[in-house]
């Protein structure tokens, strides 16, 4: 294993040189896989073969100087990679520097069936597709710049750091699609991939953080309920939401268990989900009717969950995010359920402007240093 300087910068976009690189923190790089099973399948036109499905692909950044007790552990959303945390599209430090630079050993993963984690025809196969460039700029990288569209929301006026325009054309959006990667189209068959690779990175690795971001959340809840006493915190970045229902405009399946589409073990036990979790609204706070929507939650008495609230969680949340009227869901059932949650709303903590890409944004080490914060006062306490 070498040690050398890592320094990284994104591929040329196919309008522009790429951008120049930034000098990243010392670390020693090693990568392996864990998970994933051999199979025998027939895939369409040949005979059966033996095949290996559902490994998971890791990047291992450790710090010349490591002076955290627990490692991170960054999982990205739908259609992304880990290269998400090692730059932003525009060439700037990104957070797996950040913290490595802070003491943190660090891990990268690209889930089953995404990047370096291979889709291989036959074995939970479901449909891979991609994320087209039009629901790009409007949900991600320029909301502010189409409020007329079915997935406006109040909040998308305020969206100012996207670096460039945000559009195609531009060269750092180019940059940034192109890193974009097929995406399995099922979440269910998502879920049920990740969960044992991921649990099987956390055995190997020992207590550790997770930080997840956007369809990553429920694999770090589902991971939080399994490996609870591994699982020291979760930071979610915007996770996949609301609670228990799917909003107009959103694609996916609903989050039935809560915040997950998997099992989690809730005190009393839910045997019957459409039974046993009864469900009411709980309408915006007074004076934010016009900003938030109205909650899907428990009825009461709500059940507990078991395994999760044991570990804290942070959720982060920015300001121009489409996530920013609807966040708000996930404190309610977090208190519901008993988990000790702390709301990282990014805007009220005078961080402004983000999108769903705050670690990518221009203003990312803003955030970062509030998850920092975070982390050291509710999870790392005291050097390694």
């Amino acid at each position: 294993m070498k040690l050398y300087k890592f320094v990284l910068s994104a591929l040329a976009s196919p309008s522009a040189c790429a951008p120049e690189a930034s000098v990243e923190a010392l670390a020693r790089r090693t990568y392996f896989y864990v998970g994933g099973q051999y199979e025998n399948v027939t895939q369409s036109g040949s005979s059966a073969s033996v095949f290996f499905f559902g490994q998971m692909y890791v990047e291992k950044l450790q710090p010349l100087h490591q002076s955290q007790r627990y490692p991170l552990i960054f999982v990205p959303g739908a259609g992304q990679t880990s290269t998400n945390f090692l730059n932003t599209p525009d060439g700037r430090q990104g957070w797996a520097s950040y913290f490595l630079g802070k003491g943190f050993t660090v891990y990268l993963v690209d889930p089953p069936q995404r990047g370096r984690s291979p889709y291989v025809q036959g074995f939970e196969t479901g449909t891979v597709g991609g994320i087209p460039v039009t629901a790009i700029q409007q949900v991600f990288t320029a909301p502010e710049k189409f409020s007329n569209s079915s997935t406006s929301y109040p909040q998308a006026s305020l969206h100012t750091q996207w670096p460039g325009t945000g559009l195609q054309g531009d060269p750092i959006f180019d940059q940034f699609y192109a890193s974009q990667v097929q995406l399995q189209r099922d979440p269910e068959i998502s879920d049920r991939l990740v969960k044992p690779a991921l649990n099987a990175l956390i055995d190997k690795v020992g207590a550790c953080v997770l930080i997840a971001h956007s369809q990553a959340g429920p694999y770090a809840w589902v991971a939080g309920d399994s490996r609870p006493e591994l699982v020291k915190g979760i930071v979610a970045i915007e996770p996949e939401g609301p609670p228990f229902v799917q909003l107009p405009g959103l694609s996916g399946k609903p989050r039935i268990d809560g915040v997950t589409r998997l099992p989690l073990r809730y005190n009393p036990p839910v045997v019957n989900i459409t039974r046993d979790l009864k469900l009411v609204e709980l309408p915006p706070p007074k004076g934010k009717e016009d900003l938030y929507v109205t909650c899907t939650v428990q009825a009461s008495p709500p059940r507990k969950l078991v395994n999760l609230s044991k570990v804290p969680v942070a959720l982060v949340t920015g300001e121009a995010s489409y996530h920013a009227p609807y966040d708000w869901c996930f404190i309610e059932y977090f208190k519901q359920t008993g988990v000790k949650a702390t709301w990282l709303d990014l805007g009220r903590l005078g961080v402004k402007g983000n999108g769903h890409f705050c670690f990518l944004e221009k203003n990312n080490m803003e955030s970062a240093k509030l998850v920092l914060g975070w982390i050291l006062k509710n999870v790392n306490r005291g050097p390694r």
